[in-house]
């Protein structure tokens, strides 16, 4: 049984976009090597906030569950981390 817990809940999406930021590379950058790709994210900042983007569908999908098991502690500790990973995009986008 998973204890609703709002730390858990921070961690959880904290840890989730980063899991996402692999799938990302996997998925659009895998021809590169890791070195390269940090060079290129250097380079190119959309990648990095759209990078940012995709990884946080999986905040939402996880959020989305938590709050259909009615685990609201863990779901405000998803939504909190989301909205700084949300202002994080939002600010690369701009000011990088």
């Amino acid at each position: 049984m998973v204890k609703d817990n709002y730390i858990l809940g921070v961690l959880l999406g904290l840890a989730l976009p980063f899991l996402g930021f692999a799938i990302f590379y996997q998925w659009k950058f895998s021809m590169f090597s890791v070195p390269e790709f940090l060079e290129l994210l250097n380079q190119q900042k959309s990648i990095l906030s759209g990078m940012i983007s995709v990884s946080l569908l999986l905040n939402g999908a996880a959020l989305t569950f938590l709050i259909q098991k009615r685990l609201d502690k863990m779901a405000k500790g998803i939504f909190f981390t989301t909205c700084i990973y949300a202002v994080v995009a939002i600010a690369s986008k701009w000011f990088l």
